[in-house]
């Protein structure tokens, strides 16, 4: 057994020995890269990033400071590999080393395809790409706002095409258009832009960059390109990479160019053509007004009025044809009135009338006469009816059944009392018979036994009363 008092072994505290580790391992990796899987991801209140980069076998805690996270041009989230670069430091209050990382990169163009379709799926859900949003461009602009870079070759293509095409005034917003700050400033542009007050707002925007890779057109798959270019109260034309390249702001934009001198197109027409197209306007126009004066001389010249002898010929004509015709007319009428006039006397002969009076005092007649024996019947019928429905009413009514030698028995108030129980509680009682009522007062005992030999004791108070109606 090894004696420990005899060690040479320095003894260190266990800060010392956490501050070795610490500086062996931060001298030895100082700079490393490393590959792996996102897992957890946290994004603390003051900005830094903590995560977890993982394998199939092991788990690195890694670090990423507030200055670093802003300068990302993605928003790291669990699940995609990334290759992270930094160095290796450890915590000493846990024991545990972790990786400080200066830079975060998706782990090749897939992870970015990916990052993409995913983002273009949650704009889409959003809204964001709905055509009814698109706004159409103005027809001749006054003033065209570009955002792009002041050096590329974008800015003069732009301006040589619409110089080509109708010269026009041009402002530049000049932006980084690659790199970690391309797409704030790109953003912070439209959005500078739009808050420009007339007259010096354009018309019309152009967002444009040449190609290149996937990473170099990242900026402008940025959420906040996308949700600036969406927000833009001014028509906007993207403009980024070559055909075939597509960016999110491509779906969002209210007109997509293939090429920065497509965008400069679609933002102005051709000068000449437009020239050419009011000529052509203006010489339609001279022909329509000439044919439209002469059209007005020939009615003009049609609706001068003739001499007064004119005027009269044709009245006059037509006068004398109605003279002579209004003869024939005349006597034409008359015959026809005298014709209706004999027809209708010889209907008002006083014979005719004398017939039909007689005739109709014999339907009267007849009719009274079978009207006598009818009003017997009904009302004989009505009284034997009324009297079976008397005879029924005295059969069911109370006082036949008193009569048969059924009492009712009252309470002062007039309610009727149903049991023994009942007429007990009350200090006197009306019996009602058939012919007549007499008041009661309830036996004092110990209770009330129902038993049908038992009845109530009663006293006379009064001499019978007459009947005071009927109790319903």
């Amino acid at each position: 057994m090894v004696d420990q008092n005899n060690t040479n072994l320095v003894e260190l505290s266990v800060s010392e020995l956490s501050m070795s580790l610490k500086r062996t391992i931060e001298t030895t990796y100082d700079h490393v890269r490393v590959r792996g899987e996102l897992g957890r991801v946290t994004i603390a209140g003051s900005g830094h990033m903590y995560a977890d980069l993982k394998d199939e076998k092991s788990v690195l805690s890694t670090v990423m400071w507030k200055t670093q996270v802003g300068k990302l041009s993605f928003r790291p989230e669990e699940g995609l590999e990334i290759v992270a670069t930094g160095r290796l430091s450890t915590y000493p209050g846990r024991s545990n080393y972790q990786l400080i990382a200066s830079d975060i990169r998706p782990a090749g163009a897939g992870a970015l395809m990916a990052l993409l379709e995913e983002r273009k799926k949650k704009l889409a859900a959003a809204g964001l790409f709905d055509p009814d949003h698109k706004k159409p461009l103005p027809f001749l602009p006054r003033t065209i706002g570009v955002v792009t870079s002041p050096t590329g070759a974008v800015i003069r293509d732009i301006l040589h095409r619409l110089s080509d095409r109708f010269p026009v005034r041009v402002v530049l917003w000049p932006v980084l258009v690659q790199g970690d700050m391309a797409a704030e400033q790109i953003a912070a542009a439209i959005d500078g832009f739009n808050d420009m007050d007339p007259p010096d707002r354009p018309d019309v925007l152009i967002v444009g960059r040449g190609g290149g890779s996937i990473e170099d057109l990242w900026p402008f798959n940025e959420e906040n390109v996308v949700r600036a270019a969406f927000n833009s109260m001014i028509p906007l034309i993207s403009a980024v990479g070559h055909e075939v390249d597509h960016t999110l702001i491509d779906y969002v934009a209210d007109k997509r160019a293939p090429t920065p001198t497509g965008a400069a197109e679609f933002a102005v027409p051709v000068r000449s053509e437009l020239i050419l197209s009011l000529q052509d306007l203006g010489q339609r126009q001279k022909h329509a007004l000439t044919r439209y004066v002469k059209r007005q001389r020939d009615r003009f010249a049609a609706a001068r009025l003739p001499r007064a002898e004119r005027l009269l010929e044709v009245k006059r004509q037509q006068f004398d044809l109605l003279a002579s015709q209004l003869g024939n007319s005349v006597r034409h009428l008359t015959a026809q009135r005298r014709l209706h006039l004999t027809k209708t006397s010889a209907a008002l002969r006083p014979d005719l009338l004398r017939t039909d009076l007689k005739r109709s005092h014999r339907r009267l007649s007849d009719i009274a006469n079978r009207a006598n024996p009818a009003m017997r019947r009904t009302l004989q019928q009505k009284t034997q009816k009324l009297d079976s429905e008397a005879k029924t009413l005295e059969t069911l009514s109370y006082q036949s059944t008193l009569r048969r030698g059924y009492a009712l028995v009252l309470a002062p108030q007039g309610q009727l009392v149903r049991s023994a129980r009942d007429a007990a509680k009350l200090k006197s009682f009306a019996v009602r018979f058939g012919d007549g009522e007499v008041t009661a007062t309830p036996h004092q005992s110990a209770g009330i036994k129902n038993t049908p030999a038992r009845t109530a004791k009663t006293r006379s108070r009064s001499t019978v009363k007459p009947d005071q109606g009927d109790l319903f």
